[in-house]
């Protein structure tokens, strides 16, 4: 897809951070833009901008876990401006703690919204995006975390690595169907995720092995503020989706830092390798892998200490960010961080 003047794009999480991005940069490219989100003070505000530019935006309330919503949601974007030319999904959460604290609450909360809500929009709009005919395309903000095991992360991680792999296969799938598919995978965004543990969370799910406080997501707060603007993310995809990539790493060195990601898993498989990986490990990065990852937090490798990084705030601070809750005897903070 090289024109997107006139065309319709469905955002789901789209009424704030990478989501209000995507819709900011599609709406000045000339397209109808549905915002789906399940938060109403988003919409609102959202929505106040739009207004404010006087152009063709339309918002709906959806939770991504409700599939007779999700299908609802999908007869209004037709009735108001048709079916999507461009879907974009979306909606995410994340909470930091063990993955030895990990309860079921967390796994299926986590993984209901930003599995879940992926498969919801593909069972959902896939049939009506084919019969609507060819030129159509289709992406999924993934993350960084897709690549990575996830220490503090485990249910994020886990769902954005089977979102991946998901998003993978319809690539695969729909290219006969003349539908583009892609994934994005940025690391640190602005955006107020963080938002999600605390105000977001519905209370059936809400019995979690991490210590979650208002405290801990001020502080996190302070880890996102250093992220990747939400336009500048909504800019790396849209050149994605004009040259047909699948994978979008949205970084000057992206296939250098998807190769070194990678690379551990050929040093999973001998006993030799094991020993190898464990060595490299202990030596810490190399002065690229230091590089790249500045990169892809944002700073400046030149004046950044090596040994405290944008992530340091998670294994030394009092307030309980990424720890278990407190009456969780068998998690052991001393074996925690490499300590």
């Amino acid at each position: 897809m090289k024109d997107f003047n006139g065309k319709v794009a469905f955002i789901t999480g789209g009424a704030c951070g990478a989501g209000f991005g995507y819709a900011q940069i599609f709406s000045e490219a000339g397209m109808k833009v549905v915002i789906a989100d399940n938060r109403q003070d988003h919409l609102d505000e959202a929505m106040a901008y739009f207004k404010g530019k006087n152009v063709p935006v339309h918002a709906i309330y959806l939770d991504v876990t409700d599939r007779e919503a999700f299908a609802a949601a999908a007869d209004e974007c037709e009735q108001v401006y048709g079916v999507p030319d461009l879907l974009i999904l979306n909606a995410g959460v994340n909470v930091f703690g063990p993955a030895e604290a990990s309860s079921y609450d967390d796994f299926d909360w986590v993984n209901g919204v930003v599995y879940g809500g992926t498969v919801n929009g593909l069972v959902t709009f896939v049939p009506l995006m084919i019969k609507a005919g060819p030129g159509r395309h289709i992406a999924a903000t993934v993350s960084w975390g897709a690549f990575g095991a996830g220490p503090i992360t485990g249910p994020y991680c886990a769902a954005k690595a089977a979102q991946l792999n998901i998003m993978e296969s319809y690539w695969i799938a729909l290219k006969s169907y003349g539908i583009g598919v892609s994934a994005i995978t940025p690391a640190n965004i602005c955006t107020r995720i963080y938002e999600a543990a605390t105000l977001g969370r519905p209370k059936e799910l809400s019995n979690t092995g991490y210590c979650v406080s208002d405290e801990t997501q001020k502080l996190l707060a302070t880890v996102h503020v250093g992220g990747m603007k939400p336009r500048v993310l909504a800019e790396w995809l849209k050149k994605g989706i004009e040259d047909d990539l699948f994978l979008i790493v949205p970084y000057e060195h992206g296939t250098r830092m998807v190769e070194l990601a990678l690379e551990r898993f050929k040093y999973y498989t001998s006993v030799e390798g094991m020993k190898e990986w464990e060595a490299k490990k202990a030596a810490g990065m190399t002065e690229e892998e230091f590089a790249l990852h500045c990169e892809r937090e944002g700073m400046d490798p030149k004046t950044t200490d090596r040994s405290r990084n944008v992530f340091s705030v998670f294994g030394s601070n009092d307030v309980g960010l990424a720890k278990a809750r407190g009456d969780l005897d068998w998690v052991k903070e001393e074996k925690r961080f490499n300590k």
